[in-house]
């Protein structure tokens, strides 16, 4: 059973519950793990974002800068040593959701950033949404912004920072590490003035998550329902299902673009497990994949 909950964002509400709503990645970077440079360019990015909302996206997650293993990210909880600055930042994504924004005024944005500065040029130009990969963590300033702004906000769990990852300790009990530690940054917004209503968590699948990690995280998603706030699940591409595919392929590496039906299979396991959204690559499949683990929840009711 999937609990229902209303979020609410800057200027409106979603009913989430009833059906998986489908947030669709732009990635405004030349050195994503999963499409590398391929939307750097505005004109290339404004036409993928508009092809994902035509594909069935219900949401459009917009970001610049890439956080995959091995990145320099976050600075001592500010951004004084990224390895993208706030200017930079600010470059790659604001043509893109200005235009978006602009061609598609019923659309509903994202903004993909740990950086405070960011998140308030991003929602005070139509983005109705911060998701922040460090749970308000990495920039002392987040919380506030957020909660000033009143949009919809974001926590997702990261174990440590990109360039640590590779060196982490296994986690004997991944889901009560993850269920913890959101519940801490769960706090910290609500102290800071975010309210209940304009928050999802995000479990953070391959962030600081080993392998046989992410898989036990998943099997154990529902777990998160206790903390009673909705959830998002991203295991698009990741390097976990790619790793399973290898096995089967006997070796052979599977780059990201080729993990669709096994970031399917990840997606539809996080909806039956409670996810009320899927953040996902690949949206027009993902739709209809999605519409089935729907009705399958629907039917055991």
């Amino acid at each position: 059973m999937r609990p229902q909950f209303r979020w609410q964002l800057r200027n409106r509400a979603l009913d989430l519950g009833t059906r998986t709503l489908i947030m669709g990645v732009l990635n405004v970077t030349p050195d994503s793990f999963s499409d590398g440079g391929e939307f750097l360019e505005p004109q290339r990015a404004i036409a993928h974002g508009l092809r994902l909302l035509d594909e069935g996206a219900d949401i459009l997650d917009i970001g610049g800068e890439s956080t995959r293993p091995g990145t320099t990210v976050g600075g001592d909880e500010s951004t004084a040593d990224a390895a993208v600055t706030e200017e930079e930042e600010l470059r790659r994504v604001m043509p893109v959701l200005e235009n978006i924004r602009k061609q598609r005024p019923e659309s509903i944005l994202s903004i993909d950033t740990y950086k405070s500065g960011v998140a308030q040029r991003a929602v005070e130009a139509g983005a109705e949404i911060v998701n922040d990969v460090s749970a308000l963590l990495w920039d002392a300033r987040m919380a506030s912004v957020c909660a000033g702004l009143c949009c919809g906000v974001i926590l997702m769990h990261t174990r440590g920072r990109p360039s640590e990852w590779r060196h982490l300790a296994v986690e004997t009990d991944v889901t009560a590490m993850v269920i913890r530690d959101l519940e801490s940054r769960v706090q910290v917004a609500l102290d800071s003035g975010i309210s209940r209503q304009n928050m999802v968590l995000d479990p953070g699948f391959g962030f600081g998550k080993r392998n046989e990690e992410n898989y036990s995280l998943l099997a154990n998603l529902q777990g998160l329902q206790r903390l009673g706030f909705p959830v998002l699940a991203g295991t698009s591409r990741k390097s976990f299902i790619g790793r399973s595919i290898d096995k089967r392929r006997g070796g052979e590496e599977a780059e990201p673009c080729d993990r669709l039906y096994g970031s399917l299979a990840a997606m539809v396991a996080s909806i039956l497990s409670g996810a009320h959204i899927a953040r996902v690559h690949d949206v027009a499949p993902a739709v209809e994949a999605a519409a089935i683990a729907d009705e399958v929840l629907a039917a055991g009711r």
